[in-house]
């Protein structure tokens, strides 16, 4: 098993690791709208705070040595269903043809005001 705590500028801030992989399979920890480089929060709209996350993931998967398309299911965490149209029409374009599994969960708020978190588990 390896745990993988630091993708360029991004870090785990608490007691856990951005992905763990095991037998060939990369668990990604949920992740939020943070600017890879500046590691600043990225506060936007649904459809920004979408696009980064999942920029997010699609990185850490790749420090894997995984990809996007690679992905076998997804969970993503919003405060308010009614978002959910917004949110697919990014996930939709960030992913193409490509469909993996997904689950959207409507939450009452997510950590730190963010508008979305992004879990995902994909095979190396």
């Amino acid at each position: 098993m390896k745990s993988i705590f630091e993708v360029g500028n991004l870090k785990s801030n608490g007691h856990y690791a951005l992905a763990t992989v095991h037998n060939n399979i990369v668990y990604v920890s949920g992740q939020f709208a943070i600017d890879p480089i500046t590691r600043q929060k990225k506060y936007g709209t649904i459809e920004e705070e979408t696009l980064q996350a999942l920029k997010n993931v699609e990185m850490i998967l790749e420090a894997a040595g995984s990809k996007k398309e690679q992905i076998l299911r997804m969970t993503l965490y919003i405060p308010n269903v009614k978002l959910w149209d917004k949110v697919d029409a990014v996930y939709k374009e960030f992913f193409g043809e490509y469909k993996p599994a997904r689950t959207v969960v409507p939450t009452n708020e997510l950590h730190f005001g963010f508008k979305i978190e992004i879990e995902a588990i994909a095979y190396i």
